[in-house]
């Protein structure tokens, strides 16, 4: 199992209670100490923080490019790394990268608006999730 630092796990509290500009801040203090394969794990990660951010600043342009650099670093890491669903985590940044740019940059304030109303909807905000152990049935 890859061993993650434990400010990573801030970062993804951050990260997924849309404090973005928060988690570049925790995850830059990790990656530019991490060896790799931890280094671009977490560059992937922290892209697509930035990403978000920018989107929430109605930066279309930055967070395209960023959200697609993101997705870029993070899939020699599918389908799981250090217990994160990297697998799920692209899925949701792809789908986010595909309405970004069939929106436009016009858009990018009301495409902001419409993922903090509808969590739960499509498209939503990507978030990041962990991979539960198997459960043991044979017990």
């Amino acid at each position: 199992m890859e061993e993650l630092a434990a400010e990573f796990w801030q970062g993804v509290e951050e990260f997924n209670t849309q404090q973005f500009y928060d988690c570049h801040d925790t995850l830059e203090a990790i990656w530019m100490e991490a060896m790799e394969p931890q280094r671009t794990f977490y560059q992937g990660i922290l892209q697509m923080a930035v990403a978000l951010y920018h989107l929430s600043q109605q930066n279309w342009r930055g967070a395209v490019i960023l959200l697609g650099e993101g997705i870029k670093r993070l899939h020699p890491y599918e389908p799981e790394y250090g217990t994160v669903d990297v697998a799920d985590l692209l899925n949701q940044g792809e789908t986010l990268l595909t309405k970004l740019q069939a929106t436009g940059p016009e858009a990018a304030a009301s495409l902001w608006q419409q993922l903090l109303a509808n969590p739960s909807g499509s498209p939503s905000l990507p978030a990041i999730r962990r991979v539960l152990p198997p459960v043991n049935l044979n017990c």
